[in-house]
This record gives structure tokens, C-alpha cells and sequence, in this order.
């Protein structure tokens, strides 16, 4: 009988499940995005549709979690808030990395003059606390969704850059890089075959963490009025729209707060748990 062969995959696996807090943000993760792509035919009602006969209701069987002023049920506009937040956090974070992860690159393995750049102007970004940073780059693009997407993505790239570069610096040396190297591969090659999926580990970790930090300062936006506008339904902006009403209506703030602390929380449990299976050091 042949031997089962052990991939690098059910390595990982077998160490990832090890992390039950893990495997239960990852559930949860699972089905925010089965809900997200489902929107149309799980929620209950239209998100945009106004009934000022029922506004301001508390959470009924009707309403499981009530009606906002304008009538409008706000479980369907926090099901429909999750593909907007969720958009914008993989989507901002996708572009920061796939920057960051090639300024890490290019950094690492030439060094030098490009390299003093790179690292330079990734430390006069990481002088700006994120928040900050992102709202004087939508204070200047002006607000929206799309504008949110490159305040967050810009903030992004300087943690990716740095991660790539050190984990570059450390292969570029390596034997199998300098056999590469012996047999007359390209510099591209070299760096997009043999360096960068050695880079991808630490990458992954911080990135499925960051989509949890993007999806709370797209809020933080929205809350302050740049970013989704209303009457769209998204998390952040549910929270402005009610915030006068807290001890009134406090359903009204307390689900959409409820469904950002649980995504950015999950976010961040799922990414420890990567963490955790990716490092051979932790157990």
C-alpha cells in the first residue's frame, strides 16, 4: 500500500485546527460572506424602504432588530451593510498588498538607493496614525466608497513593504536563490518564483487582520460623514444616522455596533489563528 504523502497544506491544516477560537471566526467569516452574496434573498425586506408608520420600533417579530427613524428595518441594512463593509475591507487591503508586497521585493533583494526610497517613504506613513492618514486622504480626494478604498489601501502598503522586505533579505541569501542564480535565472524569476512565495506567510497573517482594521476605519469614515453616504446602508454611516437617539432608540445603535465589534473581532481571531499555524516556533 503506498504511503500517503503529507503536503505542506495538511500541515497547515492539522496545525490550523488545533486553533478552535480560529476555526469558529472562520465559520463566522464564512457565512458573513455567504450573507453578503446572499443579501437579495435573505433579508427580509428592502433596506432603502421608508414606512415612517413603523419607525423607531423596537425589535419585534417583524423587526428582529427594529426599525431605524425612517422606518426602514435595519437587520436587512445590516445584511446589506456587510457587502459594502466587506467590499471595501478586501478591496483596500487586496490593492495595499499587492503594492506593498512588490515595493517589499523590489526593496529587498536590489537594496541600495531603491531601497532607502522605499523604506523612507514607508516610515514617513507610519508617522501618521492610520486614522489620521485616511481622513486627510479622503478629506483631500473628498468623500465616498471609492475614495475610502485609497485612504485605506494607502495606509496599508507600508506593513506589507516592510514584512516582504525582511522575509526578502533573508531568502535572497539562501542556498536554493544562489543555485537559481548559478544556472543563469533572471532577476525576475528569482524574484517571483524562488523569493516571493517564501514571502507570502507573514503577508497572509497580516492580511486577513488588516481586512478587520479596514472594515472599522471605513466605519470610522462613514461615521464622521467621509465615507458612504446616505442613505446607503452601511455600518458606520447607521451608527451617525442614530447616535442622537442613544437612550431613546438604543437598538438603533447597538446591532450595526454589534455587527462591526463580531466582523473586525472574527478578522482579527482568524488572523492570530493563521499566525499560530504558519510559525513552525508556536505550538
Amino acid at each position: 500500500m503506498a504511503e500517503k504523502t503529507i503536503t505542506p497544506f495538511m500541515i497547515f491544516w492539522q496545525k490550523f485546527k488545533k486553533q478552535k477560537s480560529a476555526m469558529v471566526a472562520g465559520i463566522f467569516i464564512f457565512f458573513l460572506i455567504l450573507a453578503a452574496i446572499f443579501a437579495p434573498f435573505i433579508a427580509p425586506y428592502d433596506p432603502y424602504a421608508i414606512d415612517y408608520g413603523n419607525a423607531m420600533m423596537p425589535p419585534s417579530p417583524q423587526h428582529w432588530a427594529g426599525t431605524d427613524i425612517y422606518g426602514r428595518d435595519i437587520l436587512s441594512r445590516i445584511i446589506y451593510g456587510a457587502r459594502i463593509s466587506l467590499t471595501v475591507g478586501i478591496s483596500s487591503v487586496t490593492i495595499g498588498a499587492i503594492v506593498g508586497v512588490s515595493l517589499g521585493l523590489i526593496s529587498g533583494f536590489f537594496g541600495g538607493f531603491l531601497d532607502e526610497i522605499i523604506m523612507r517613504s514607508a516610515d514617513v506613513l507610519f508617522a501618521f496614525p492610520g486614522i489620521l492618514l485616511a481622513i486627510a486622504v479622503v478629506a483631500i480626494l473628498g468623500p465616498g466608497l471609492v475614495n475610502v478604498v485609497a485612504a485605506v489601501a494607502i495606509f496599508s502598503i507600508p506593513t506589507f513593504a516592510r514584512i516582504v522586505r525582511s522575509n526578502t533579505l533573508s531568502l535572497k541569501e539562501s542556498l536554493y536563490v544562489r543555485a537559481a542564480r548559478s544556472m543563469g535565472a533572471s532577476n525576475k524569476r528569482i524574484m517571483f518564483v524562488h523569493i516571493m512565495p517564501g514571502t507570502l506567510s507573514g503577508a497572509i497573517v497580516y492580511f486577513t487582520m488588516r481586512i478587520g482594521t479596514s472594515i472599522l476605519t471605513a466605519s470610522s469614515l462613514s461615521f464622521l460623514g467621509l465615507g458612504a453616504q446616505p442613505p446607503t446602508p452601511e455600518w458606520g454611516a447607521m451608527l451617525a444616522e442614530s447616535r442622537d437617539y442613544i437612550g431613546v432608540a438604543d437598538h438603533l445603535t447597538i446591532f450595526p455596533g454589534i455587527a462591526i465589534f463580531l466582523t473586525v473581532l472574527a478578522f482579527n481571531i482568524f488572523g492570530d489563528g493563521l499566525r499560530a499555524a504558519f510559525d513552525p516556533k508556536l505550538r
